[in-house]
């Protein structure tokens, strides 16, 4: 009886040792090491690891540094149209005021600066000058012709131009409308010739480009026919908008 009352409290003894030693492995394995006291300093290091940039990394390609070049001019048929005023220097600028002036002219870019065109006019104007206003007429007065434009590119969007024409300029009116105030010639299609000069700047589009320019030329069937000699130029003053195809 006392043998088997010390093989039991043996027993217990054992699996009381047993159960503490592996609490304690298990504490071992899953969350040893030394805990902060409440008074533990933290310190924090802000520098950055050897081999490292600092930079973000990133797959987007890295921008030029300038931007490219504009493209260059574009070269073919061109198309131009301006609208201003045209008015007369000789003795016809008393016979009628400064009207308003149309143009448009059609022409091929031989190479980069050199140009040959057709071109069509179109003004309007009236006699008020030289009768009142019960008398006076409202005409248009229209031509055509064709010339030669040189250009000049100072830059690949900015371009100075002159160029020469001839062709033809005559007033529309009733029969002898003008013959009675001394330009009979100016009622049918007469020679003119002369020149023009402008500027010309490219926008966005390479094939659009927007220009002023200003001319005078000499047109023959708009001289008085009776007194002092007369020097029958005209000139105009436009702006405008030309597109290369």
């Amino acid at each position: 009886m006392r043998t088997s009352a010390l093989l039991l409290l043996a027993g217990l003894a054992g699996l009381v040792g047993t159960t503490v030693a592996s609490r304690a492995s298990a504490q071992s394995e899953g969350g040893s090491g030394a805990t902060l006291s409440p008074d533990a300093q933290i310190q924090i290091n802000t520098s950055v690891p050897e081999g490292k940039t600092g930079e973000s990394e990133t797959t987007l390609p890295t921008p030029p540094a300038e931007a490219p070049p504009p493209r260059p001019h574009k070269k073919g048929l061109v198309l131009e149209a301006t609208t201003g005023v045209l008015g007369f220097a000789g003795h016809f600028g008393k016979v009628a005021p400064p009207g308003f002036f149309m143009h448009t002219q059609l022409g091929y870019e031989l190479t980069n600066w050199l140009m040959v065109f057709a071109e069509g006019e179109l003004a309007f104007t009236t006699t008020s000058g030289a009768q009142d206003e019960s008398h006076a007429i409202a005409f248009p007065i229209w031509g055509f012709g064709g010339g030669a434009r040189a250009t000049i590119h100072v830059t690949p969007r900015f371009a100075f131009f002159v160029q020469g024409d001839i062709g033809g300029l005559t007033a529309d009116v009733p029969h002898d409308a003008l013959t009675i105030l001394g330009y009979q010639q100016s009622e049918s299609l007469n020679p003119q010739y002369g020149g023009r000069l402008g500027v010309e700047g490219s926008i966005i589009d390479r094939h659009m480009a927007l220009s002023a320019q200003g001319g005078a030329r000499l047109a023959t069937g708009f001289a008085e026919v009776i007194g002092p000699g007369d020097v029958p130029l005209v000139w105009d003053a436009s702006v405008g908008i030309r597109y290369t195809f």
